[in-house]
């Protein structure tokens, strides 16, 4: 555990990697007690966390039978991609007006630690540095109320994300889209990007809908 964050957070992150890792099934009971004795710590911050994480979709509560695991499915995990994509093809139409130079300097450099991550094997580095280039994009457009709703999505996609990345198979074509976003965006081609961010969304969500499929 994190000696620097309040309790509270500790317990909400050891949960959330846990579900998000698969230690914790699609489906399994969440005991306090037991949660609370596994990670020692008192009921209060489990029901915490097991709320927070009711918010983002990775739990659910049932009445009667109480909190589970949320099995993933292709009606949440299509809401969630369609609502992204939107946003996401938005970003990029803004970001082609915009972007400055350094922008686009910085965009390159996290383009490259993100294929650096991927030699590490490290699932939750390689998502973290994903996450930063799309950051980088929402960011250049200057659009607050933009970055804000993406970013109360943020959690929601992360689920989806992590799916998407435990199949190394799909890093070459993310290499390439993430180059062509970067190309599209310093040449300010705005058809050109829209379709790219379209065409990246899209292929996480076949992806994501083959993993969902093999686990029901």
């Amino acid at each position: 555990m994190n000696e620097y964050l309040p309790l509270r957070d500790v317990v909400f992150n050891t949960l959330r990697e846990a579900i998000l890792k698969g230690e914790l099934k699609p489906g399994e009971r969440l005991m306090e007690i037991q949660l609370a004795e596994r990670l020692g710590v008192s009921r209060t911050p489990i029901r915490e966390a097991i709320r927070k994480l009711e918010l983002e979709g990775l739990v659910l509560t049932i009445p009667r039978r109480g909190a589970e695991v949320a099995k993933m499915t292709e009606k949440n995990m299509r809401e969630v991609l369609v609502v992204r994509k939107a946003l996401e093809v938005l970003a990029v139409e803004i970001a082609c007006e915009v972007i400055t130079q350094p922008q686009i300097v910085e965009l390159k450099e996290v383009a490259k630690a993100f294929e650096q991550s991927m030699n590490s094997k490290d699932l939750k580095k390689i998502a973290e540095a994903d996450v930063r280039f799309h950051d980088l994009i929402y960011q250049s457009t200057g659009n607050k109320r933009l970055v804000q709703i993406l970013n109360n999505l943020r959690e929601q996609i992360y689920r989806y994300r992590i799916e998407y990345l435990k199949d190394a198979s799909t890093y070459p074509s993310l290499l390439q889209e993430h180059q062509a976003l970067i190309e599209g965006l310093k040449n300010r081609d705005k058809e050109f990007v829209k379709d790219i961010m379209n065409r990246h969304i899209e292929n996480q969500e076949r992806t994501v809908i083959n993993i969902i499929r093999e686990q029901e």
